[in-house]
């Protein structure tokens, strides 16, 4: 898995020695497992410049996670309907450690970042999804990503301070979205809903992402947030009825 992940989008290709260089092994151990991934069809040598590159093969495990996710086979209809009645590109992201993974993504004419794409991996404390999954979060888990995350200002918008981004997420988990404008990217405007489990926390999120150029300050924000929060009800599960404690007094 160390030299799978090598490979992490800004080289194509590697030489084992950078394998090697990369993933802290040594050139033996690094010959015998690229050896072996290539064996089993997940890596691709070129035979002239000797260099390393991943195999199609790996977007099986990708399709298998799609294939077997619950989330995203309870998720698909909802958000193609949102991104037929919007026009607007609507996503499925879920979390993962410190940041937000795409898992599902409809894109409309209107995309403004065509590089994001399923498997994109963005930090959740300055976009929508992120900020909608972390409101429903406990203080302890909420700490624990923020310690984790680098918290750099990607924009001048972006808020770093934690104590701010904690006082946000209370606002956010009153409202019941999440909304961003300019954070990560400029001119990109997000507005997102959680996705709850049983017990009333996020596991995953809904947005939908425009341009400015298309943004309608008046009026969209709240349009958005409502068929959002609308979206991420009918996907999340029902709630646990609450249960007072043993002993307690009716």
């Amino acid at each position: 898995m160390k030299v799978l992940t090598a490979f992490d989008g800004s080289k194509r290709h590697l030489s084992l020695s950078e394998i090697a260089a990369i993933t802290e092994l040594d050139n033996s151990a690094a010959q015998r497992f690229t050896h072996t991934l290539s064996a089993l069809g997940y890596l691709v040598k070129d035979p002239e410049t000797r260099k390393y590159e991943l195999s199609v093969r790996l977007l099986d495990f990708t399709y298998h996670y799609l294939a077997s996710s619950e989330l995203v086979q309870r998720t698909g209809p909802v958000l193609q309907k949102l991104a037929r009645d919007t026009e607007e590109v609507c996503n499925l992201t879920v979390p993962d450690g410190a940041d937000i993974v795409f898992v599902l993504r409809y894109v409309s004419r209107n995309v403004m970042n065509p590089n994001v794409i399923v498997g994109t991996r963005l930090p959740s404390y300055c976009t929508a999804p992120g900020l909608a999954i972390l409101s429903t979060w406990s203080d302890e888990e909420v700490d624990a990503v923020l310690a984790a995350s680098r918290l750099v200002k990607h924009t001048p918008n972006t808020i770093t301070d934690p104590r701010r981004i904690k006082s946000r997420l209370a606002k956010i988990r009153a409202a019941g979205y999440a909304h961003t404008q300019d954070e990560l990217y400029a001119d990109d405007i997000s507005t997102a809903a959680p996705i709850l489990d049983a017990h009333g926390r996020a596991i995953g999120a809904l947005n939908i992402a425009v341009s400015r150029a298309r943004w309608d300050e008046a009026k969209d924000e709240q349009r958005y947030a409502t068929v959002l929060r609308e979206a991420a009800a009918t996907v999340s599960a029902p709630r646990l009825p609450h249960r007072a404690p043993a002993g307690a007094r009716a």
